[in-house]
């Protein structure tokens, strides 16, 4: 079982905080915006389904992505421990106004540390659309492995069909080699 010694994590540019049922409306405009989660399994939410997650969010677990400069909620992102804790996985979602100025790399980035530094993960995994360049990017820009392409595993639910979906990989023994 997970220990959620650290529920905010920082960055240069970022805080990682627990997300709360306050935060559905910011949370709604990403999550309802067809363009935004078009490389999601999920969405577009509704505003039942954003409070549904915000109401699951665990601390320690499932994070706001905050701009430190502003205070202004971008995106979350979350590890995932598997039940013995020994592999994790990553996501994350930023609001597509907030694309390409690194903010992914650095929450990704954060989010590993986390991952193998606090709660001692030998694994951490990261799954995404292989149509979704930017988001193997930001693995790639974390030195995490590409292990494989899996044809049609992952329903994109917005597009109503099967996609392939890549996966990355990083164990702790890499992580402390970076």
């Amino acid at each position: 079982m997970m220990n959620d010694v650290v529920t905010t994590l920082e960055t240069p540019r970022l805080v990682l905080r627990p997300l709360s049922v306050d935060d559905a409306v910011v949370v709604q405009t990403w999550a309802s915006n067809p363009k935004n989660v078009r490389f999601m399994d999920w969405g577009p939410n509704t505003m039942e389904e954003t409070l549904v997650f915000l109401a699951s969010a665990k601390p320690g677990r499932d994070f706001g992505v905050v701009l430190k400069a502003s205070g202004e909620l971008i995106g979350s992102c979350g590890v995932y421990p598997d039940e013995a804790c020994d592999t994790g996985s990553l996501g994350w979602i930023l609001h597509i106004d907030h694309w390409g100025q690194g903010y992914g790399t650095e929450a990704a980035g954060a989010l590993l540390k986390y991952g193998f530094e606090t709660l001692r993960l030998r694994r951490v995994v990261a799954i995404c659309d292989a149509d979704n360049h930017a988001s193997y990017r930001v693995m790639e820009h974390q030195w995490m492995r590409r292990e494989g392409l899996h044809k049609q595993a992952r329903w994109r639910r917005g597009a109503q069909t099967w996609v392939d979906e890549v996966v990355y990989a990083m164990l702790v023994h890499d992580w402390c080699r970076n």
